[in-house]
């Protein structure tokens, strides 16, 4: 399954004419930082400013950079951009809580901290940093749970922000992706770093059109992972063999997608979410599923994405409660009925 992405990347640019060298001289990493500053703005009435460290030993690091988020004057809470690669630095992107939030008192609040992860290419002397649109994504997708980390105000810290159940944690951060994917939001951050032009509309449809090109083969394979994760975890201990979790892949593979394994591979050795995740894997596809919903049902319409009505909403009705409500009872409150899969179905083109 190793080269399916290659492939896949390579068919989508030639049918769609993507050029991912002249679409990322739109998203300079400066834009995309304001594009964050836009969404804190427009949807919760969120003020996102760079603060000064309070001494030296607080950074890890020169390029991290400190920002205060503030509604009304009042800070809620404090967040670090590790965004620049360097060597012995996790490699991936992610959201860490270093500190969560919890009632202090009836008129105090500790105001948690968090730390986003990225590794995107540092500014060269004659360019500045360029993302491509999938970097973007990843950004977005990691600010949602800074937010989900920074505006729940929870009793206890162990329910706090992403503390949530593991079926659920991932729906904010997939909402956040949606605003990527939205001209009328892109439009407003996505600049030429030259000219100062924006990102043409043609582009970005190019860009959503190839979204649902392989969306189907994209969720046979996460229903792939999904289920050997959960056969690896399922209680009865596994057979003491060295070949039982590869030939459990195999039967897997060759049962549910349409593509065979190939013999003298093992990718799920290397696929790390079946250690964090164990039996959770799932979670990934509900996720789709609800944040699909989430924005079908609220940010869709003639208000627009940059809704403050609907930020609101969702603040209020969902990242505020952390994991300290029912994940069904917030998704009911927040759509009006129970969840569907209508809206998720919509996306993959079906």
């Amino acid at each position: 399954m190793w080269d399916l992405p290659y492939y896949m990347g390579m068919l989508k640019a030639q049918k769609h004419r993507i050029d991912s060298r002249v679409i990322s001289a739109y998203f300079p990493l400066d834009n995309c930082l304001k594009g964050l500053h836009l969404l804190c703005s427009a949807l919760f009435g969120l003020d996102l400013k760079q603060v000064p460290m309070l001494n030296a030993s607080e950074c890890w690091h020169e390029d991290v950079v400190k920002l205060a988020l503030t509604r009304n004057g009042e800070t809620l809470g404090y967040m670090y951009f590790d965004l620049y690669p360097r060597p012995n630095k996790y490699s991936h992107a992610a959201h860490f809580t270093i500190r969560c939030g919890k009632r202090l008192s009836d008129t105090s609040y500790q105001k948690p901290i968090v730390a986003l992860v990225c590794n995107f290419n540092k500014p060269a002397p004659d360019s500045p940093s360029l993302l491509t649109h999938a970097e973007v994504e990843t950004l977005f997708h990691e600010f949602g749970h800074v937010m989900h980390s920074l505006l729940s105000r929870t009793e206890f810290q162990h329910l706090s922000g992403t503390r949530a159940t593991l079926d659920f944690v991932e729906t904010p951060s997939h909402l956040f992706e949606y605003f990527a994917w939205d001209y009328r939001v892109v439009s407003k951050f996505a600049h030429h770093y030259r000219t100062g032009a924006p990102l043409p509309p043609a582009m970005m449809q190019g860009l959503r059109d190839s979204k649902t090109m392989f969306a189907a083969m994209d969720t046979q394979t996460q229903c792939l992972y999904s289920m050997l994760d959960l056969q690896l975890f399922k209680e009865q201990p596994l057979p003491c063999s060295p070949h039982t979790t590869t030939q459990m892949m195999r039967e897997l593979q060759n049962s549910s997608t349409l593509v065979p394994h190939v013999d003298g591979t093992y990718w799920h050795t290397r696929f790390g979410h079946l250690i964090g995740y164990g039996a959770g894997y799932y979670s990934y596809l509900y996720a789709r599923v609800f944040a699909a919903d989430i924005w079908h049902t609220n940010f869709v319409g003639p208000q627009g994405p940059l809704n403050c009505e609907a930020g609101e909403k969702l603040y209020k009705k969902l990242m505020i409660h952390g994991g300290a409500k029912d994940p069904n009872d917030l998704l009911v409150d927040m759509l009006g009925r129970e969840p569907s899969p209508t809206s998720y179905l919509h996306e993959l083109g079906v």
